[in-house]
């Protein structure tokens, strides 16, 4: 196994490439990765059907947050993460091998933020004190509108005013949840443990599917 140094030029391609060696083969995991294709002029029925293959069969989606995830100057729908969380999300129906038709449930999820080019997660999760207690800033500005969407999304959510400073939401918030890297990959089963507990309580949450 290989560890990514702090401060180092690593790619996405790194990161993923370092959680992969964690997994088992049968693992239902979709790794989110995009390319760089123009999606302008592509409708949506061409576009699920180059993801429907890699996201129809998995239970989890995992997407990796880096400071430059989002072209600030192009819209959402030209971009193809938000495509890939949307049918994600979508509960989407089609044919097995027999001809049965079988319906996919919304998938787990998790973002896992990449630390920036000297080893900070503060352009995303910025640790704050606010008051007594701790808190943890999420720079949700900073995400596609499908993912901030479904960030602080619990029905009935656990809060109280922080000083005048904004609402602190405590215990699980948000459908797709983030987590910093070093945490994440030093316990990659827990995560995934409690990206499948929101899965199973995903009737609390109001889940955004569309890209908009």
């Amino acid at each position: 196994m290989h560890n990514l140094k702090s401060g180092s030029n690593s790619t996405v391609r790194d990161y993923v490439d370092e959680f992969e060696e964690k997994l088992d083969e049968t693992d239902d995991i979709y790794k989110e990765e995009s390319d760089g294709e123009d999606l302008s002029q592509l409708s949506e029925d061409t576009i699920w059907g180059k993801l429907k293959d890699r996201i129809y069969d998995s239970s989890l989606t995992i997407v990796f947050i880096s400071p430059n995830m989002k072209v600030t100057w192009k819209e959402d729908k030209e971009q193809w993460i938000p495509w890939e969380i949307s049918y994600s999300l979508k509960e989407v129906s089609r044919k097995n091998k027999n001809g049965d038709a079988i319906t996919s449930k919304t998938n787990a999820m998790i973002t896992v933020v990449l630390p920036d080019s000297s080893n900070s997660y503060s352009y995303y999760l910025e640790d704050k004190s606010y008051c007594t207690s701790k808190c943890r800033m999420h720079h949700i500005y900073k995400l596609f509108d499908i993912i901030r969407k479904n960030k602080f999304n619990y029905k009935n959510p656990d809060t109280n005013e922080c000083d005048n400073k904004g609402t602190i939401w405590h215990g699980y918030c948000s459908y797709i949840e983030a987590v910093k890297w070093c945490d994440f990959i030093s316990d990659v089963d827990k995560y995934i443990d409690e990206a499948y507990d929101r899965q199973n309580d995903i009737s609390n949450y109001v889940i955004y599917k569309e890209v908009e």
